[in-house]
C-alpha cells in the first residue's frame, strides 16, 4: 500500500511535516532556451575564466557562452581534430584545475547497413588545451561487441552504445559512464554503466571497463554489460519500451547523484513517453539506483520530440553535472520548468486516500500544474 502511495505524483501545496523519502518538485518557470539553433543531445557545460561555456551538437559541435545560464550567446563552433569520428555529439565535459578540458562524444558511423538508414553509435573521448575552442580526438572508448542487426525497426540504430553522460565521483578516483546499450539480446539492452580511472583521462583508449557480474572488468570496446535499467521490449523492434539518454549530476542539496532520462514507449518512431528521475548515493554501486519515477509526462512537455532532459544548476560554478537545491529542467534545449530537490526530512506526507490497484495510473493533473514526486525507498525494485 505504502509503495503505491510513494509512486504517486501529487499536486504540491501540502504542509511539510513527516518525511517519507527524498522528493522533487517540478513547477512552471519563465521559459528560456539555448541560443543554438538545434539541440540534438545532452548539452554539457564548464566554467572558464568566470564564464559559462556550454556545448551542444548536431553532428557538428556547437558552443555557447555567457556570464550565467540565462545570458548565453552562440560562439564560434569548436573543431575536433582529426575529423575521423564525425558526425559527433559532445555530451559530457570535465575541466581540470589547470584549465584542460576533457570531453566525450557520441559518434554515429556511416555505412553500417548497406540497405537501411541505420547506424550504430560509439562513444569517444577528446581533450582541449585552449579553453574548449579546439579539441583533439583521443579515440573510441566504448563500443559494442555484438553484430549489427540491419533489420532493426526502431528507425535509427542497428545496435551500438550511445546517448550518454559522464561524471566523476567526489573523490576523483573514477569517471563513470552511463549510456544506452542498443545491441545484443534484450536482457542486455537498456541503460548500462562503465568506468575509467581518473588518472587515465588523457590516455582513455583501453582504460574504460564495463560493469559485469559484479565487477568492472569487461573491456569498453567489445565487452559485455548488463543493464541497470533493462529494456522491457527490445530496441530491435518497432515497439521498444526502454529508458535511454541519461543525464547525471551531483546534487549538493541531496548529497547524491541524480539521473534524468527518457523513456521510449511503445510505438514506432522512437516516441517520448515521459521524463524520469532516479538517484544513487554511490556510483560504484550500479544496483544502488532507485527505480525511475516519472517527473514529466510527454503531453506536459508541450512539443515533440521532447528528448534530452537535463537538470542544470543556475548558480555560479554550477552546470549540468553540479546542481544545488533549485535548478532548471531542460528538454531539448528548452526550459519551462524549475526543479526543486527536497531532502527526506523536508518531504511532505502522502495525501490520504485508498491505494490505487494500478501503479501506472496517475492523477488527472493540469500539465502546467506544479507536481511533487516522492521517490520510492531504496530496495523497492527496478
Amino acid at each position: 500500500m505504502l509503495s503505491r502511495l510513494l509512486l504517486k505524483v501529487i499536486v504540491c501545496g501540502l504542509p511539510f511535516g513527516v518525511g517519507y523519502a527524498q522528493s522533487v518538485l517540478v513547477r512552471a518557470a519563465a521559459p528560456v532556451s539555448y541560443p543554438a539553433p538545434i539541440v540534438d543531445g545532452n548539452s554539457p557545460g564548464v566554467w572558464v575564466d568566470g564564464m559559462l561555456r556550454v556545448y551542444t551538437s548536431t553532428g557538428d559541435p556547437l558552443a555557447m557562452m555567457g556570464p550565467n545560464l540565462f545570458q548565453l550567446w552562440q560562439t564560434e563552433s569548436p573543431e575536433v581534430l582529426p575529423r575521423d569520428h564525425y558526425p559527433l555529439w559532445i555530451e559530457s565535459v570535465w575541466r581540470d584545475e589547470d584549465g584542460t578540458i576533457y570531453g566525450w562524444y557520441h559518434h554515429e558511423p556511416g555505412s553500417v547497413c548497406s540497405s537501411a538508414k541505420l547506424t550504430a553509435p560509439k562513444i569517444g573521448a577528446v581533450v582541449s588545451e585552449d579553453g574548449g575552442h579546439t579539441f583533439r580526438d583521443l579515440g573510441i572508448v566504448l563500443a559494442t561487441g555484438y553484430a549489427m542487426n540491419c533489420k532493426a525497426a526502431n528507425g535509427f540504430f542497428a545496435g551500438g552504445h550511445g546517448d550518454f553522460s559522464v561524471i566523476a565521483d567526489r573523490e576523483h578516483q573514477y569517471f563513470y559512464f552511463l549510456f544506452g546499450n542498443y545491441s545484443g539480446p534484450v536482457a542486455e539492452q537498456g541503460v548500462v554503466m562503465a568506468r575509467m580511472a581518473f588518472a587515465d583521462r588523457r590516455n582513455p583508449v583501453g582504460a574504460v571497463y564495463k560493469y559485469h557480474a559484479g565487477e568492472w572488468h569487461e573491456p569498453g570496446v567489445g565487452g559485455r554489460v548488463p543493464p541497470i535499467f533493462p529494456a522491457v521490449r527490445s530496441w530491435e523492434g518497432s515497439d521498444t519500451d526502454a529508458f535511454w539518454g541519461p543525464s547525471v549530476h551531483w546534487n549538493k542539496h541531496l548529497e547524491a547523484y541524480v539521473m534524468v532520462l527518457n523513456r521510449s514507449c511503445c510505438k514506432s518512431g522512437w516516441p517520448q513517453e515521459g521524463i524520469y528521475l532516479s538517484d544513487n548515493d554511490d556510483l560504484s554501486d550500479p544496483q544502488g539506483w532507485r527505480r525511475p519515477v516519472k517527473i514529466l509526462d510527454a503531453k506536459a512537455i508541450g512539443f515533440a520530440p521532447g528528448y534530452y532532459p537535463q537538470v542544470v544548476g543556475t548558480e555560479e560554478g554550477e552546470t549540468d553535472s553540479l546542481v544545488g537545491e533549485k535548478a532548471r529542467l531542460y528538454v531539448k534545449g528548452v526550459s519551462k520548468w524549475e526543479i526543486v530537490f527536497i531532502r527526506e526530512e523536508e518531504t511532505p506526507a502522502p495525501p490520504p486516500g485508498p491505494p490505487d490497484d494500478d501503479d501506472d495510473v496517475e492523477p488527472d493533473l493540469d500539465p502546467g500544474a506544479p507536481r511533487m514526486v516522492v521517490l520510492p525507498r531504496r530496495g523497492a525494485g527496478k
